[in-house]
């Protein structure tokens, strides 16, 4: 099993930042394949941004590209979400996920097989 808890959410005017962090705990973190996924209002949850095992490989929604960014720390077990230029539209719960599978980074739902609670993003015009 794995733990993750997200934090760092909160409320924002459009064009500023935050930064989210999730701590991982009950299995070896590097072992796993992290991702961020988010579900407006309305809206399904979809894939954001997902980093490898290693850190050495990300990949990101084009909806966030340029302006996101994904990085881990394996020796604090935590993986971060850089968001940057937020719009309105980026409002959100954000999730954390974790992957046990060894191959590439994944983007569907399905995929993942541990999850946080979620975190607020709140971004005002």
């Amino acid at each position: 099993q794995v733990q993750l808890v997200e934090s760092g959410g909160g409320l924002v005017q459009a064009g500023g930042s935050l930064r989210l962090s999730c701590a991982a705990s009950g299995r070896t973190f590097s072992n796993l394949n992290m991702g961020w996924f988010r579900q407006g209002p309305g809206k399904e949850r979809e894939f954001v941004a997902g980093i490898r095992r290693s850190g050495s490989t990300t990949y990101y929604a084009d909806s966030v590209k340029g302006r996101f960014t994904i990085s881990r720390d394996n020796a604090k077990d935590t993986v971060y979400l850089q968001m940057n230029s937020l719009k309105p539209e980026d409002t959100a719960v954000y999730y954390c996920a974790a992957d046990r599978s060894l191959g590439i980074i994944r983007v569907t739902e399905s995929a993942y097989d541990y999850w946080g609670q979620g975190t607020q993003v709140t971004v005002s015009s």
